[in-house]
This record gives structure tokens, C-alpha cells and sequence, in this order.
């Protein structure tokens, strides 16, 4: 075992002593250690639980003949951080954990971790950090939030339907007490965001992935059916410390990658997704491209539509199946149903085993809402390396936008222009230099978009930016757009009134400039120089890759 090299042989008596000074016993040398990568922070949502749910898991490591150490990693909520430079940290945040689990789990030898995130970065990060690693790794997420009570219609709601909520209110729709009523009543509890938006597209990815057992995505945090699937978490993990494997990157294969970037696009995931995916690829060693996302996403049938492109929510797709429910679906030529999971079992056994419990959650094929998948990637003179566009939340009317340009260079800027009235039916807002060098950090803009749509613009106003979205947003938004601003990418030299055009359907995004007009702009253009000077910030700006690959520190 890993761990040998800190608790075997007479050399290693000084590394044994502390180990015992931890309240470990010389039993204990013989069992296989297990870390426990945990998130908890007290004033994050979706980890603020995650304390007693690692003291849960140490005790189940321990009755399953494991040792449990038990480390954590910080943890950035993007809601509390979102507009304003705290979501400069959010996507850098993901290189710091893959830093550290890296760091820790080689320090200390582990045998097999679990994991235990729930949030946006913290995700991918650990999974960053454990491909590094490669020992035996399993995810256990802290679960998704039950969805809140719209005090004004009854129905269901979400951190998205506050910040639309603001749109609302500064429109006049809505009164303040309006508001406070919604802001009260759409986060009852613990859990990643009730919606399909990043936290819980990533935790449903890894079911397919194969490095989550079945439920990691959908269960509730508040839900006792979270309980077994730790419990069974931690008896397998120490079944796969003993075994030595499967290993995170005998498991992330293109084959893998493929399954979950086709439940993506049946379930309309985040466009985070990509991001992330990318990065993940580019870790594992995996060649996997953007023109990939989209021929998997032109033949995978888009049949479960969530928050918040659609009104059910994560708690509606775990009572109709979950993910593996998804999959069974699908067509399973789509599939590679042979690739290894952490349960022991082939993705194709998971499947057999699923049941499908509501065809309106989970819709048949031929009641799709479309026959190709809920997340597209988009070409043309604006974005040379790709831009991401989630397909699935834009209305049948914006599919096909053509409109004038007015420009802001910063979130924060075009919140402000949004909320002053700057903003017209017609327009296609440009956010550029939030991008992964130019923000720095790549902020959401979950706030613009959603005062546009608070304001009932939503089907007459169009969104670009080279930053990225929450997986809360939705509509004409388009992001990722590269080569950034900051790289001297197209979407800098715009000017308001340039005529732009969005083709969902063919996969475009361009401006109307000829090759002289833009030479000419950018030959005047100034350089760009970094916005913050020191910190963690201005390094991650200066060694931090395109979004086309991931946004990775790997460049």
C-alpha cells in the first residue's frame, strides 16, 4: 500500500509516533489510510453541512477497516461572491484545491480518498488534484438544495428566480417587499443551488464519469437516502484501497468523457461544463476538443430540462430516477456502456438496474424538446476559438439574433448601464476583458443576465462576453467567447453599433466587419496590461491558458 512508506519498517518508527499522537493505534498500521477531502466552511450553503457529514464518513471508513484523515480544502461560494471582485477567485480557486489536494495526499501517503465537495470549482478542483494523485478516488457530494417557495406565484424557486428577482424590482414589476419576500424564501436549507446550474451538472457528471455511485448528483443533501450512499462510499472505498484501483485516470478515458458530455447535452447542463471538462481532459491526458462537444451534442436528444431553462429541479429529477434514469433513456448506441465505474460495476450495469419513474421529467425521444443537445459551441470572426452558448434555456425566438453592439468593459460596468436604462430591445450587450486573463479570473455574469430577463427583455436583448455564466443563467447568452479581449480577440475592438449576428442553430457568432475594418482596429487598439497588480491574481493572469482548453494553469 501508499501508505507503507510512512508506517512500515524500523526507519519509519519517528513518522509512526506522530501518527499515534493523533490517536491512531499500532493496529491501525495494517489497515489501508483513507483521506477524506472535505469542503466544509461554515458560511457556504452548500458545505455549511459538510462537517458532520465528514464525521459520518470517518466513522463508516472506520467500521469498513480503513483509517479515515480526514483534510480540507477552502471552498467560494459564486452567489455570495457575484458582482463584485470576490468572483475574480472563483475560477482560480479551482487550481489552488487541485493544488492542494495534490499536495496533501502525497504529503501524508493516503491509499484511497473520497471526496467531498459540492460547489462550482470545488468539483472539478478535487478531481484536478486526485488525476495528479491517482490513487483510488471516489466522490461523495454534499447533495443538492430542496428548491424554495415563490411567495407571489406558489411556485418553485431558486437562487436564480432573487437575482431575477432585482431585474423585477428595479424595472418596477415588483415592489421591495416584493422582493425581500423572495430573497426570504428561495434558499430554505443546506446543498448546492436546486437547479441544473454548475455545482450540480458537475455532481451528475461524475455519475457518468464513473468516479460518483449512482445518486451523487440528484439525492438531497437533507435527504437519508444521502446517508447510505456515504456509508456505501466509504465501504467501497476501502474495498478499492485493497485492491489498488480503478484509479481516477484508469476511469476519465475519452470513452468516459464522451458519457458524460453526452448526459450533458440530454440534461442541458451548465456551460460551465465545458471549462471544466476541458481542464479535466487536459489532466487526465485525454485528447477531447470543443468540435467534439458538438458532434456529441448534434446527436444526443435533449430530454430533461431543469432550472433554470425549465421548471423542475434537481429534487424532481431524483424522484424520477436520476442520472442513470437519464442515460437508460438515451438511445444506448450513444454510449459506452462497457466503461468501468467506482461501484464495481460497468456504466451499462448501472443503467440496466435504473428505473424511469416520470416521462415528463424525463422525457421519451420522441418528446424531446429537441432532437440535438441542450449546449452548443459557436464559430465564426468573434470567437476563432469557440464560444459556448446553453441552447436549451434560449428562447425559440432568439435562436437567430441579429442586433447592434453597446460595449462594456467590465461586469460591473454593464450592471450598472442594465439597471441605468442603457440597454434597448435590439441590443446585443458586449461584456469583454472578464475573460480567464483579462478579468482576471473569469468572472459569472449571473447578475447582467439576470436583470435583463427581470426587466422582460429577454426575448429582444442578447448577451456576448468572454467571461463566463452561472449555470443559473439563462437565455441569448454567450460565453467563453475566444481568444479573449485581453489576447486581442475581435470581441475587444467592437464598438457600439457594430451589427452582430447569433446563429444557434448553424453554430455562429460573427460581426459584420470586413478583414480591413478589423486590421485597421486592431493595428490602433492599445495593448492590454493586467487590472491587478500583486497576489495570487496577477500570477494566475499571467500563466492562466484560453478558455478553449480549459482555463488551465497548464496553459
Amino acid at each position: 500500500m501508499v501508505s507503507d512508506q510512512i508506517k512500515k519498517g524500523k526507519e519509519r518508527a519517528p513518522h509512526r509516533s506522530l501518527l499515534f499522537a493523533t490517536g491512531l493505534k499500532r493496529t491501525d498500521m495494517r489497515k489501508p489510510f483513507i483521506g477524506i477531502c472535505n469542503s466544509y466552511e461554515s458560511f457556504v450553503p452548500g458545505h455549511c453541512h459538510l462537517n458532520k457529514v465528514g464525521e459520518f464518513l470517518k466513522k463508516c471508513v472506520i467500521e469498513a477497516g480503513g483509517v479515515p484523515m480526514e483534510f480540507n480544502t477552502i471552498a467560494v461560494c459564486d452567489g455570495i461572491a457575484m458582482a463584485h471582485q470576490g468572483m475574480k477567485y472563483s475560477l482560480p480557486s479551482r487550481e489552488l484545491i487541485a493544488d492542494s489536494v495534490e499536495s496533501i495526499a502525497r504529503a501524508h501517503c493516503f491509499d484511497a480518498m473520497i471526496c467531498v465537495p459540492n460547489c462550482d470549482k470545488i468539483v472539478p478542483g478535487m478531481l484536478l488534484g486526485a488525476l495528479r494523485v491517482n490513487i483510488p478516488t471516489i466522490f461523495a457530494s454534499g447533495g443538492p438544495m430542496a428548491p424554495g417557495h415563490h411567495p407571489l406565484t406558489g411556485k418553485d424557486s431558486d437562487l436564480n428566480t432573487v437575482f431575477e428577482g432585482v431585474g423585477a424590482e428595479n424595472a418596477g414589476k415588483i415592489s421591495a417587499r416584493d422582493l425581500e419576500k423572495i430573497e426570504e424564501t428561495s434558499c430554505p436549507g443546506c446543498g448546492s443551488c436546486s437547479g441544473m446550474f454548475t455545482a450540480n451538472s458537475m455532481n451528475c457528471l461524475y455519475e457518468a464519469l464513473g468516479l460518483a455511485l449512482p445518486g451523487n448528483g440528484t439525492i438531497l443533501a437533507v435527504d437519508p437516502k444521502r446517508m447510505e450512499l456515504y456509508r456505501a462510499a466509504a465501504k467501497r472505498i476501502v474495498q478499492m484501497a485493497k485492491k489498488g484501483g480503478p484509479t481516477p485516470r484508469e476511469l476519465v478515458t475519452a470513452k468516459s468523457l464522451d458519457n458524460a458530455l453526452t448526459l450533458d447535452m440530454a440534461m442541458g447542463g451548465s456551460t460551465n461544463t465545458v471549462l471544466h471538462t476541458l481542464a479535466i481532459a487536459r489532466e487526465a491526458g485525454v485528447d477531447f476538443t470543443l468540435e467534439r462537444m458538438n458532434e456529441l451534442s448534434a446527436r444526443t436528444p435533449y430530454i430533461c430540462k431543469l432550472a433554470p431553462s425549465g421548471h423542475y429541479h434537481v429534487s424532481d429529477l431524483d424522484r424520477a430516477g436520476g442520472i442513470m434514469a437519464i442515460l437508460k433513456r438515451l438511445p444506448q448506441k450513444l454510449l459506452h456502456l462497457g466503461c468501468p465505474t467506482v461501484s464495481g460495476k460497468t456504466l451499462g450495469a448501472q443503467i440496466k438496474a435504473a428505473k424511469i419513474k416520470d416521462d415528463d421529467v424525463i422525457r421519451t425521444l420522441g418528446n424531446a424538446y429537441s432532437q440535438d443537445g441542450g449546449l452548443a459551441v459557436l464559430w465564426g470572426n468573434l470567437a476563432t476559438r469557440g464560444a459556448v452558448v446553453k441552447k436549451g434555456g434560449v428562447a425559440p425566438s432568439m435562436m437567430n439574433f441579429t442586433g447592434k453592439a453597446i460595449c462594456f468593459d467590465s461586469q460591473e460596468e454593464a450592471c450598472a448601464g442594465i439597471l441605468g436604462g442603457k440597454v434597448k430591445p435590439g441590443h446585443v450587450v458586449v461584456i469583454r476583458y472578464e475573460g480567464p486573463k483579462g478579468g482576471p479570473g473569469m468572472q459569472e455574469m449571473l447578475a447582467p443576465t439576470s436583470y435583463i430577463i427581470g426587466a422582460g427583455l429577454g426575448e429582444s436583448v442578447a448577451l456576448i462576453t468572454d467571461g463566463r455564466f452561472s449555470g443559473a443563467t439563462h437565455g441569448a447568452c454567450v460565453g467563453h467567447v475566444s481568444p479573449e479581449a485581453a489576447e486581442g480577440g475581435l470581441i475587444g475592438l467592437l464598438k457600439n453599433g457594430d451589427e452582430i449576428t447569433i446563429d444557434i442553430p448553424n453554430r455562429v457568432i460573427r460581426a459584420k466587419l470586413t478583414k480591413a475594418e478589423i486590421a485597421a482596429r486592431a493595428k490602433k487598439a492599445k495593448k492590454w496590461s493586467p487590472r491587478i497588480k500583486g497576489g495570487w491574481l496577477e500570477r494566475y493572469a499571467r500563466f492562466v491558458g484560453n478558455a478553449s482548453t480549459g482555463a488551465s494553469l497548464k496553459g
